[in-house]
């Protein structure tokens, strides 16, 4: 099966042919330390190039590619996901970093607010026998 070659325009507005050796490269600083394997990292690049190439598009902005990651590297591993983002998105202040956690936070409340509305299961000591 022949696939589509896909392009990346750099700011310089030079452009190179894709690859997803530089994208598990660039994501690899950010996991540094992380519980993250080379296959994490591999199965990112690909996702990343899928999502690309669902696009449509022959040639995409060096800032897609970005952007194309912030969303698998979140479900990755998300202290990695705020290296990268902060970087990515050029944090300048604590604000920057705060904005971030409250949306990771938000994003894990319906999580912990679900299992808060289940009733309790009944312990031994609520067990009755006639």
């Amino acid at each position: 099966m022949e696939t589509a070659s896909l392009s990346v325009v750099k700011r310089s507005g030079a452009t190179e042919p894709f690859s997803r050796e530089k994208i598990a490269g660039g994501v690899r600083k950010a996991c540094q330390g992380r519980p993250v394997s080379e296959d994490d990292l591999a199965l990112l690049a690909q996702k990343v190039e899928e999502t690309l190439r669902g696009a449509g598009s022959a040639e995409i902005d060096a800032y897609e590619i970005g952007l194309a990651i912030l969303g698998p590297l979140r479900e990755l591993d998300e202290v990695a996901y705020l290296r990268f983002a902060s970087v990515y998105q050029a944090f300048d202040s604590l604000e920057d970093f705060e904005a971030a956690i409250t949306v990771l936070r938000a994003e894990h409340e319906p999580d912990e607010q679900a299992g808060l509305d289940e009733p309790a299961a009944p312990s031994g000591d609520d067990v009755r026998t006639s």
